[in-house]
């Protein structure tokens, strides 16, 4: 167990940690309901607008860099209207598995929390440095992304499985590396930004069991 002294020889105190901990989770859980609030508007929404409210909501996240500068209730308003958007991106994909298959929808979210409670916990007590882990992360994530475009164009039997598991490896590496961040960061300024992260992990990991316990139907 690491003593209060450690916490100082570290730059980070013991309160200031559990307060940065819970400012993050606390715009977690507000971009989670704002999400959830603009899937349920964005229901009858087409892809096509799905795909415009994707791009918007990315341009919030780079404005968010320039916001912080200023502002920080302009950069968390930002990350609201990020999370707003983000269920409008996603809500034709969740309105298609809740006509087709709504209990896939209830098995995702709890795998969900699950998996993100447990790997949080883990990232969050590892003291190891994961920069290692963080890059190979990335090109893994490229790489995934490349392989979801051939999918595209390609058909490969059991593909869309093989993705989502794939993706599910490489978001648990993201999750345990921004819960150590969130560990290690002194600035509160930065808790939007890992509440961005932590919470485009939820998504991506939602969606990769969406997937999965719909049998690999493709959306």
């Amino acid at each position: 167990m690491n003593s209060p002294l450690a916490y100082q020889r570290s730059g980070v105190t013991a309160g200031d940690d559990r307060t940065l901990f819970a400012q993050t989770m606390e715009y977690v859980a507000a971009t989670a309901g704002l999400f959830a609030f603009g899937a349920w508007l964005g229901r009858d929404l087409s892809g096509g607008v799905g795909i415009v409210a994707f791009i918007a909501a990315f341009a919030c996240l780079i404005g968010m860099r320039f916001a912080v500068r200023k502002s920080l209730g302009l950069t968390v308003g930002l990350l609201a209207v990020f999370g707003l958007l983000i269920g409008l991106a996603v809500a034709p994909t969740l309105a298609y598995y809740a006509s087709m298959d709504p209990s896939a929808l209830w098995e995702a979210g709890g795998a969900t929390a699950l998996f993100i409670a447990g790997l949080g916990a883990v990232g969050y007590a590892t003291r190891r440095d994961l920069t290692t882990l963080a890059r190979v992360c990335f090109w893994a994530l490229v790489a995934l992304i490349i392989f979801g475009i051939v999918l595209i164009f390609v058909q490969v039997p059991g593909g869309a499985l093989i993705y989502s598991v794939i993706g599910l490896v490489i978001f648990a590496g993201f999750t345990v590396i921004d819960f150590q961040r969130v560990r290690r960061s002194t600035d509160v300024r930065s808790a939007p930004f890992l509440a961005a992260s932590i919470f485009l992990d939820i998504v991506n990991v939602f969606l990769f069991f969406l997937t999965i316990f719909s049998g690999g139907q493709e959306r």
